[in-house]
């Protein structure tokens, strides 16, 4: 899949809003309400789009990407990495896309923060995104827990470092 990256539009941001994914990912649904969108709206947000213009995902950077756990865990204290997510339309997940759109959003970060290495959070359970992960070239670094919509999950914290960085993970 050829992802095309763009600045986050309302339009885009709304459509984004009202993706509701199946259980057990349904914590990653949103409300579809104006604070989702000025969240995604709030300048760490990219849309992507496939090559035909349909909206496919987004990538997030810096504190959008955080999961309030990971601070107690000292996920955040290297400030060698820049902090990553990214969210994939409902309808293509488990399609075998997964790592172009990971990579995709990789370069996406590396171009825009040139020099750091990409850090992420993922729920333990999402043992499908993680597996991209690692094929992606991230590895863990700890685990912890984080309350997310009034249920405590638990979270692998992966870090990948370009393969010109000395320092390890």
């Amino acid at each position: 899949m050829e992802i095309q990256i763009q600045p986050m539009t309302r339009e885009a941001a709304a459509r984004i809003s009202t993706w509701h994914y199946p259980a057990p990912y349904d914590f990653y649904s949103m409300a579809a309400d104006e604070e989702d969108i000025l969240e995604l709206m709030n300048g760490d947000y990219a849309a992507a789009s496939d090559s035909a213009g349909n909206l496919v995902g987004f990538y997030c950077t810096g504190n959008s990407a955080r999961v309030a756990g990971g601070y107690g865990a000292g996920l955040y204290e290297d400030d060698t990495c820049v902090d990553y997510g990214l969210g994939m339309n409902p309808e293509l997940t488990g399609q075998g896309a997964g790592l172009d759109f990971v990579k995709a959003g990789m370069a996406y970060v590396s171009d825009k923060f040139p020099g750091k290495g990409i850090r992420l959070a993922v729920a333990k359970f999402n043992q499908r995104a993680a597996k991209v992960y690692s094929r992606a070239g991230f590895r863990e670094t700890c685990e912890f827990s984080s309350m997310v919509g009034g249920r405590n999950v638990l979270f692998i914290g992966m870090v990948y470092r370009f393969p010109d960085d000395a320092r390890t993970t």
